[in-house]
């Protein structure tokens, strides 16, 4: 199966949903896509906003007929939408999603659908502390990574429509291990969220005496803490394991900090800027 399709069915048009849908517009990769949620006024704006060619008013009415499916909806709410859509789709259709998480997710379908599965847990490493379909872009998985389920008693063609489908968008498809998944997420991703939640609760109550301080420094490492709660609600309660085995290793690289600075030991503060500053260049330098 190639990465084009006939009719595609979004479930949830937000900002990831509602990008995915100009994506696939834009490269010509879906003749129609139909929209389904529950707000009546993000659909209007994802129809207004050219994100889908048309309004669902279920799921029900959604899927049947669709030759591909994506669940854009957070984390917690897919595995129930996996089980709604499950005995809707035919036969040959493909169906992936793009939350954040994604052990719980794979696992989940897993039980719940036969094999060879048609179901392929998908994670595009792109988004915005910015939500709704109006911030929605064409080009926002262009150059970014999509991981992807690994192949595991998938059908094969499945597998191949939806890696061919991140690569068509302009993402760069990575298999992985769902629970390998989550704990590198958890590193990059989850955990910087909670740190800069944390920084930027550290201001609250603070009021005009901080504002002149909030300077690009404070803007730049609490920037994400700008995203939706209920979005980071789900992902911490539905990777709470790994976040919480990478959260204890902060607290304690933290905790051997606080001892170099009550102890004024300027070799051992220095070397903690020093390693940081390497391990964010090799991370992220080309």
């Amino acid at each position: 199966m190639s990465a084009r399709f006939d009719t595609v069915t979004l479930i949830g048009v937000g900002l990831l949903g509602g990008s995915l849908g100009l994506a696939l517009k834009r490269r010509g990769l879906a003749r129609r896509i139909r929209g389904v949620g529950h707000r009546p006024e993000t659909m209007q704006k994802a129809l207004a906003h050219g994100a889908i060619d048309e309004i669902a008013a279920s799921v029900a009415d959604a899927v049947p007929g669709s030759d591909l499916v994506v669940i854009c909806t957070p984390a917690a709410t897919v595995p129930a939408y996996l089980d709604a859509v499950r005995p809707l789709c035919g036969k040959s259709a493909v169906v992936t999603d793009v939350a954040s998480t994604k052990r719980d997710i794979c696992a989940h379908a897993k039980r719940a659908w036969a094999g060879p599965y048609r179901f392929i847990g998908s994670h595009p490493m792109a988004g915005s502390e910015k939500f709704g379909p109006e911030h929605a872009t064409a080009d926002l998985f262009e150059n970014t990574v999509c991981f992807v389920e690994a192949m595991n008693g998938h059908a094969p063609d499945a597998h191949a429509a939806v890696t061919e489908l991140w690569s068509a968008l302009g993402a760069r498809a990575v298999p992985a291990d769902p629970a390998a998944h989550d704990l590198l997420a958890a590193r990059t991703s989850h955990v910087p969220h909670v740190v800069a939640a944390a920084l930027a609760r550290l201001t609250s109550g603070g009021g005009e005496a901080l504002r002149a301080f909030a300077g690009s420094g404070f803007r730049d490492t609490t920037r994400i803490a700008d995203g939706r709660p209920e979005l980071w609600r789900d992902i911490c309660l539905t990777n709470s394991e790994a976040i919480g085995r990478v959260l204890a290793e902060v607290q304690a690289d933290l905790s051997k900090f606080e001892a170099a600075l009550a102890n004024t030991d300027s070799r051992a503060l220095e070397s903690y800027f020093t390693e940081a500053r390497d391990a964010r260049r090799r991370l992220i330098e080309p």
